[in-house]
């Protein structure tokens, strides 16, 4: 077993005296190509080319001797680190930091990054590392071969953003490159890079496609990692219709809106669909949860009430304006579906595109059972539920005198059908 292994993170600048120190006595030294070509690895350590971190832990656990790991950056932010901490390899492993390089791109760009959400992009998780990008309105992406800023701004066709693109941090032939996304996919672009996805508008061409969402006031946050605007305007989830512009004889009751998110649990890297999202109090809720939303409806009205309701609450959400199921063909795949309108016919059409939940209601039984046999039959299994909100004026009209009080003001019925895709 090795004796020691001290990871140390470079970011281009002159190794420290104790980086110096741990590989002049190193007897393996691994790291990326650039970094064992370094002149202060020793000439006869035993060198090991980083591929699979976790082939390179196995290798090091059996190694007699000193060992060393050079990593870009902070090793220990989304690096070697948590790999070689595995109980498995029983490795003791002192840590030398460099500036991670998200820090260092935000530092070439002039911007602060404690209000940025930071994702790590491979090929098997871009389009939730997209959706990240459409959630929210600073993002660095460590991205990787098959994932880079081209695949970033592919996924990202329909919504406007700003890259930039930090190429080789560090080393002789760093570049920074700022683009708007629709010419990100022009170019190629060297690894590795971090690439930073910064706005919150829908681009130029997008069609019927708008944008709702605010832009992060000038003063500081409080706690890393949330956009700027938090907490929000307004305490609570499941308000009335009202706080989010609808009138008052408008918009879904909110005990059925509670229930409908329940079902969906939206969540950092989903992409929700609000299909017939009127005041967008749905949509708006679901992205507050840190999802992305495309809210859509037919109606332009309620388009910009979404997207007002957006820049209340200081969230992003991209709505389109259009009839389902026919506006859906060119929308990017969900991850789960509210179906506030449409009935049974858009229901079967989103439960062709295979998200993992859809929620719908219906104000008949009738309508409920077309609901139900669409998503049956494309395979999803199925709750349904009769649920019926009252609302009550606990205080009654101020001349009604005593006992006037309880007054049903609203009653709502309605069935609540949820499908849960099998597998």
């Amino acid at each position: 077993m090795a004796d020691r292994v001290t990871v140390i993170g470079w970011d281009g600048s002159p190794l420290t005296e104790a980086a110096l120190g741990a590989l002049g006595a190193a007897s393996l030294v691994a790291g990326a190509a650039h970094h064992l070509a370094l002149p202060e690895v020793p000439p006869g350590a035993e060198r090991i080319r980083l591929g699979s971190v976790g082939l390179a832990a196995r290798r090091i656990a059996r190694h007699r001797g000193t060992a060393v790991v050079i990593a870009d950056g902070d090793p220990g932010f989304f690096g070697v680190v948590r790999t070689l901490r595995a109980p498995e390899h029983g490795l003791e492993v002192e840590v030398l930091p460099a500036v991670s390089s998200v820090a260092a791109a935000f530092a070439r760009a002039g911007m602060p990054w404690d209000d940025a959400r930071v994702v790590v992009a491979h090929e098997r998780n871009l389009r939730r590392a997209v959706n990240v990008c459409r959630a929210h309105p600073k993002v660095a992406v460590l991205t990787s071969p098959g994932a880079g800023p081209a695949e970033l701004a592919l996924l990202l066709r329909d919504v406007h953003r700003t890259f930039v693109i930090c190429e080789e941090l560090g080393g002789a032939h760093e570049r920074v490159t700022v683009l708007t996304s629709d010419k990100v996919a022009e170019h190629v672009w060297r690894d590795p890079n971090v690439t930073l996805v910064i706005g919150g508008g829908i681009g130029a061409g997008a069609g019927p496609a708008t944008a709702g969402g605010a832009a992060a006031p000038a003063a500081g946050g409080w706690l890393a990692g949330h956009d700027a605007g938090y907490p929000p305007p307004v305490r609570g989830w499941s308000l009335a219709p009202a706080e989010y512009g609808a009138a008052p004889d408008e918009g879904e009751a909110p005990q059925l809106r509670a229930v409908q998110l329940a079902r969906l649990g939206p969540r950092q890297g989903d992409l929700v669909w609000d299909i017939g999202a009127g005041s967008g109090a749905a949509a708006v809720e679901a992205a507050r949860f840190g999802a992305a939303v495309i809210a859509v409806d037919r109606d332009p009205d309620a388009c910009a009430r979404a997207s007002a309701a957006a820049r209340r609450f200081g969230v992003l959400l991209q709505t389109v304006h259009g009839t389902a199921p026919g506006v859906l063909n060119d929308l990017p795949e969900p991850d789960v579906v509210r179906v506030g309108g449409g009935g049974a016919a858009v229901v079967a059409e989103c439960a062709a595109r295979r998200p993992e939940r859809i929620v719908a209601h219906a104000r008949t039984r009738d309508g409920a059972e077309e609901i139900v046999r669409a998503l049956t039959d494309a395979g999803y299994a199925v709750e349904c539920s009769l649920l019926q909100s009252v609302d009550l004026d606990p205080q009654g009209p101020a001349d009604a005198g005593a006992g006037a009080g309880w007054r049903e003001r609203e009653r709502t019925v309605v069935f609540l059908i949820a499908g849960s895709r099998a597998g």
